[in-house]
């Protein structure tokens, strides 16, 4: 290049380099200390100098609170581990804690704004730079934004210290003891609004020590020109035959110089093939901002033929879009923000209903969910272990979360339920009256839930906007909700309390029932009901020390098994009398996983039964659990799922037959809309002994789509005897297996004592594994060669020589039960990085299970730890 031709090209390079500047990722601000502020003697302007030396303060873990730090620093043993909360010290949630680190603006910012960007912090917080202070927050819910330009110096170091102090109202801890129960719920945290209110203590979770005070969001770096792009919003207008689709994008344009700011507005939508850009010229006056609406009518790029849609989960894929918006000027990019979105229509009510019935692009959706109190009892969520909850989520065929009073507001969950095509049922910061009085500083209220909206409107998992948990917002409240959705969000249906109106009802039972008393419905769309949910004994082994393992005492009540809506201190005796005497703990999880299957496959199936009838949704209090527990999940918190997250996966399957518990009914469940023909039922009786009774098949003529349909009817035979069990199969015309089911039944009802003289099954179990990019694939067959029915088979991944538990995994199936002659194949998908290097291998154990010797690639062996003959009576559940 010749030195007139660079001269030529000097003003294009200089634009690009402006350019590359505006356009770097924001820097992560790391490197933090903490310390209880009443042990800083020095002003604010001094600890946030380059002067100041933090002597014997902690590292601090950033994004976490308080107490993380301090049990990171081991200050406190794990708090959720045995009893150890009650040892720490409520003090923790009274004092103030200084957060300070040290980062370096980077040179480029130079001419440029400097920005530090807060995620989220509990509850309040003083921002200070360089001994200046930049500002405040207020409410774990809202972001901060701080333009320290005039505080750092480009190239330098800069000084970061901030004080957060936990909310005003931390209220009286919730005590979970045998003698107590759970107690109360909530308190008066409930007046400090938008917090995590929880942490004083529910009746599945207790009171933790700090309230989750700190700074519990990551905290960034970024620049900027004079002019920000805010608050981009894109909605989207499908065609009834799905061939197209208008978008509508608004922003505004923010102008922080005393000048006039002339410049193009750019932007950028990609994601599914091919790239569609659009630009619009914008000046914005002096300190001023300037609202930005974009439709196909003014920019026609804006009109989509053949939209990649938005599904949940079972109806369809779920195609994102990402949409750039960038403004520039002579100078280069001024800002730019991206944001991602999906096309898709939801709608909220039918013509032959007045109850809420989601819609999503033109099908109905059954939905079927699960309750999330809190993401994690003290905010340790880090994406990863998220996205393996939402995939969990998926893996059992649920389409819907309820992010109970908005508990669980991190961006990344957001993100996994677009991934995993999960609804959101999301709310804002108020329990249930009884639980909590309502807030009183109502404009840091308002600010926290508008931010909420701006921030994750464009998410297409969000179906529901809801006010209140189990009740009215104050009028006053409401009113200025109302009119704060009509304006920020006037696409989704705002539904002012979860308890009522649009066919809408909470109020559990949340305790174990038999399987019959899921099928009495006294609302359309179920919000919350549940049941004990028993982890794995090694889940159970887990989370206390041993001297706990074989009395129910005050640690099984610290984690959910006691008196309360769950009725824990009944449990044992409920299970001991449905399946009889508990020999020790391994007997208890073994039972424990039987009553798990029967309530939570009864749980959705009851709504099949009729559903779109009388019923168009159902969500289980709870899926997902804050803490180690007892109850009220469908996984544990270390990630291992029980027999109800396969009972939940078994009745929610999208072409399902199922037995009504209610009445014998047999019927067909079809979640499609379209019509399935030509199928077969096949239903088989098994007597005690696991002869067979009885073999019928039934034709099915037609399944109309979105459609429940009775088939048949099981008739109790004079042969039959009082203990059985019944297996059914559904075909398809060319005799593909759609969907298998088994139960076991008494026709005296509730009595399964009997099943304690089942034979032992024997299974041939062989395995193969191999490695695809960063993922272990297993297949794992199994085959009952026995004349036994092999009851609830639970496989195990576990690592070959220590034979530690491999967490998370994805099974296809498990808890399977098997007929004499049956095989199965199992898939399991894990992270070759948690094998840790070593060989997996595969443990099995069910109700009356094991497994013979078999040359496999992949050891195959019995799950000794989970047999009650591996451990001594323990008179766990004494005899009434």
């Amino acid at each position: 290049m010749t030195f007139t031709s660079f001269r030529a090209f000097a003003p294009l390079l200089a634009l690009l380099t402006l350019s590359a500047v505006a356009q770097e990722p924001s820097q992560n601000i790391s490197g933090w200390q903490m310390q209880d502020a009443t042990k800083v003697s020095a002003a604010p302007a001094d600890v946030a100098g380059a002067s100041y030396k933090p002597e014997g303060w902690y590292t601090a873990t950033v994004p976490g609170t308080v107490l993380t730090t301090l049990v990171n620093n081991k200050v406190y043993p794990e708090p959720l581990y045995g009893e150890n909360m009650r040892a720490i010290p409520e003090s923790l949630n009274k004092n103030s804690y200084w957060y300070r680190t040290v980062f370096t603006v980077p040179k480029s910012y130079k001419g440029r704004h400097t920005w530090l960007h807060f995620g989220g912090v509990n509850y309040s917080a003083q921002v200070w730079v360089n001994g200046q202070q930049a500002g405040t927050m207020r409410g774990a819910f809202i972001r901060g934004d701080f333009d320290v330009t005039n505080y750092v110096k480009p190239g330098s170091r800069a000084v970061l210290a901030v004080l957060v102090s936990p909310q005003p109202h931390p209220g009286v801890p919730h005590e979970h003891t045998v003698a107590l129960g759970e107690g109360k719920n909530g308190g008066e945290t409930a007046i400090d609004g938008p917090t995590f209110l929880s942490t004083i203590g529910w009746d599945w979770i207790p009171a933790i020590r700090d309230r989750d005070t700190g700074i519990w969001l990551p905290v960034t770096l970024d620049s900027s020109g004079p002019v920000l792009v805010k608050d981009p919003f894109v909605m989207s207008d499908l065609a009834a035959s799905h061939k197209a689709a208008d978008l509508k994008i608004s922003a505004s344009l923010e102008n922080m110089s005393a000048a006039p700011v002339s410049g193009t507005l750019v932007g950028v939508i990609s994601g599914q093939g091919k790239e569609i850009k659009f630009q619009k010229p914008v000046t914005i006056a002096a300190n001023s901002s300037e609202p930005i609406t974009l439709d196909s009518a003014a920019i026609p790029e804006l009109h989509l033929n053949d939209p990649k849609l938005w599904w949940p989960n079972g109806y369809g894929p779920q195609n994102l879009y990402t949409l750039t918006l960038r403004f520039d000027t002579a100078k280069g990019t001024s800002q730019k923000q991206t944001t991602n979105f999906g096309i898709r229509k939801i709608e909220y009510q039918v013509a032959d209903s007045e109850n809420l019935t989601l819609s999503v692009n033109g099908v109905r959706v059954m939905a079927r969910g699960g309750d999330w109190g809190l993401d994690e009892a003290m905010k340790r969520v880090p994406r990863e272990r998220l996205d393996a909850q939402f995939h969990m989520h998926a893996l059992a065929n649920l389409n819907i979360i309820r992010n109970w009073v908005g508990q669980s507001t991190n961006p990344e969950f957001y993100e996994m339920a677009d991934k995993y095509g999960i609804l959101l049922w999301d709310e804002f910061f108020q329990p249930n009256p009884s639980d909590g009085p309502n807030p009183t500083d109502i404009d840091t209220y308002m600010a926290n839930v508008q931010d909420k909206i701006l921030r994750f409107r464009n998410h297409p998992a969000i179906a529901v906007w809801c006010a209140r948990n189990e009740g009215y917002p104050p009028q006053a409240l409401e009113d200025m909700l109302k009119a704060m959705m009509g304006k920020l969000d006037p696409t989704r249906l705002y539904q002012s309390n979860s308890a009522d109106g649009r066919g809408v009802s909470s109020g559990g039972p949340y305790y174990w029932r038999a399987p019959r008393f899921f099928y009495e419905l006294h609302e359309s769309f179920k919000t919350e009901t549940g049941s004990v949910s028993v982890p794995t004994i090694e889940s159970i082994q887990g989370m206390m020390p041993q001297k706990d393992w074989e009395t129910i005492n005050d640690d099984w009540a610290q984690h959910d098994m006691a008196a309360g809506a769950q009725q824990g201190d009944k449990y044992p005796f409920t299970l001991a009398k449905r399946y009889g005497h508990i020999r020790n703990l391994a007997d208890f999880v073994r039972k424990g996983q039987l009553a798990n299957y029967e309530a939570f496959r009864a749980m959705y199936e009851g709504r099949n039964a009729k559903m779109f009838k009388e019923t168009t949704g159902v969500i289980t209090w709870m899926s997902h659990p804050a803490q180690p527990s007892f109850v009220w999940q469908l996984y544990h918190y270390d990630l291992e799922p029980n027999s109800s997250l396969y009972a939940a996966k078994k009745a929610a399957e999208t072409v399902h037959v199922q037995l009504n518990e209610a009445n014998r009914g047999i019927e067909v469940v079809n979640n499609l809309p379209e019509a399935l023909n030509g199928l077969t039922v096949r239903a088989t009786v098994y007597r005690a002994d696991s002869t067979v009774d009885a073999v019928k098949t039934y034709p099915v003529a037609e399944v109309p789509g979105s459609t429940t349909i009775k088939a048949a009817q099981i008739d109790v035979s004079a042969s039959i005897t009082p203990l059985n069990f019944v297996k059914l199969d559904l075909t398809d015309a060319t005799g593909k297996l759609l969907s298998t089911n088994f139960y076991w039944q008494n026709v005296n009802q509730d009595d399964f004592t009997g099943l304690e003289k089942m034979s032992e099954a024997k299974l041939d179990v062989s395995a193969t594994s191999h490695m695809t990019g960063e993922k272990t694939l297993l297949t794992v067959t199994l085959r009952n060669a026995t004349d036994t029915i092999a009851l609830m088979t639970h496989l195990q991944l576990h690592k070959k020589g220590s034979g530690d538990r491999v967490l998370p995994v994805f099974y296809s199936d498990n808890y399977l039960t098997l007929v004499p002659g049956e095989s199965r194949t199992v898939t399991i998908e894990v992270a070759t990085k948690n094998l840790g290097g070593a060989a997996p291998e595969i443990a099995v154990d069910g109700y009356n299970v094991d497994v013979s010797g078999r040359d496999s690639q992949v050891a195959v062996v019995p799950n000794l730890n989970a047999q009650p003959e591996h451990w001594p009576a323990s008179q766990i559940v004494p005899t009434e």
